[in-house]
C-alpha cells in the first residue's frame, strides 16, 4: 500500500509519521523542512505518542510514481493550485481531503472521480523544522465517499489509520460531518483568537453570546443548503459544546 501526502504541514507530517509504521508513505512539503526531515526524521510528541519517524519527505515528486491513496493536507485556499499542479497524478486515484473548511472536496472533484472527505478532530502544531506536537485528540478521524455513502476503499483507509494508532472509521454522511466540523471551527477558533482567551473561557459572556449567535446562523445556512448537521438544533449543539467538547 502506497500513500502520498500533498501539502504536508503540521497535520500532514504528523499523520505521515504515524502511517509510516504500517504503509509506504511519502510526504511532499517545503524544501527546507523536507531536507531537515530527510536528515533527522520527524519528531512526534503529544496525544498520539512520542517517537522519531523516518519516511520519504521531499519538495517535489519523482515522475512515474503511482499511489493507492493521495491525501491532501494543504490549506483550503491552495486546493485548486495544488490540484492543477498534480492533475495527472490525481486522475482516477483515491484522493482524500484532510482539510478544514468547506469547498475543497468540490474542487478536488474537478480532477478525479474518486473523492473521499475526511474530518480530523486532532490538533497538530509544528515545533521547528522537523517536529510536530499533537495538542489534543478530540475524537475519531472520519472518512466517507463524498458527498455521501461509503465503500471498501473508504473502509480500508479507516482501517489503515486505526492500525497506525489514529482511531478512524468510515461514515455514510461525510458532507454532514464536514459541515458539523466547520460549525465547531466557527464557534471556537475565531472567537478565542479575537477575544484573546483559551477555549475554556468561552462559556461565559461575551464569548458565549457571540458563539450562540454564530451557531444559530450556521444552522440557518445549513438548512438553506439542504445539509443536516450532526445536532438536531442549535440548543443541542450548544449543550454539547459547553458540557462535552470544551471541557
Amino acid at each position: 500500500m502506497k500513500i502520498l501526502i500533498l501539502g504536508a504541514g503540521a497535520v500532514g507530517l504528523g499523520i505521515a509519521a504515524k502511517l509510516s509504521d504500517v504503509v509506504d508513505v511519502t510526504a511532499i512539503t517545503r524544501e527546507g523542512p523536507a531536507r531537515t526531515i530527510s536528515e533527522h526524521g520527524l519528531s512526534l510528541e503529544g496525544a498520539l505518542g512520542t517517537g522519531t519517524f523516518r519516511f520519504p519527505c521531499c519538495s517535489s515528486l519523482p515522475s512515474g510514481e503511482h499511489f493507492d491513496y493521495i491525501l491532501i493536507a494543504t490549506k483550503a485556499y491552495s486546493t485548486k493550485e495544488l490540484c492543477e499542479c498534480y492533475d495527472g497524478l490525481l486522475r482516477d486515484t483515491e484522493v482524500v481531503s484532510l482539510q478544514n473548511g468547506l469547498g475543497s472536496e468540490e474542487i478536488i472533484s474537478g480532477f478525479t472521480n474518486r473523492v473521499i472527505g475526511g474530518v480530523v478532530m486532532t490538533g497538530f502544531i509544528r515545533t521547528g523544522e522537523h517536529g510536530v506536537h499533537v495538542t489534543a485528540n478530540a475524537g475519531e478521524t472520519l472518512f466517507g465517499r463524498f458527498p455521501d455513502g461509503t465503500d471498501s476503499s473508504v473502509a480500508t483507509l479507516a482501517e489503515i489509520f486505526s492500525k497506525a494508532g489514529i482511531p478512524a472509521r468510515s461514515v455514510g454522511n461525510i458532507k454532514s460531518r464536514l459541515w458539523s466540523k466547520n460549525l465547531i471551527s466557527c464557534t471556537l477558533n475565531p472567537i478565542s483568537a479575537v477575544l484573546g482567551v483559551r477555549y475554556g473561557k468561552l462559556t461565559v459572556d461575551p464569548g458565549w453570546q457571540i458563539i450562540s449567535g454564530i451557531t444559530r446562523e450556521v444552522f440557518q445556512v445549513a438548512g438553506a443548503e439542504g445539509v443536516t448537521l450532526q445536532w438536531g438544533s442549535p440548543e443541542e449543539y450548544l449543550a454539547y459544546l459547553k458540557n462535552d467538547l470544551i471541557p
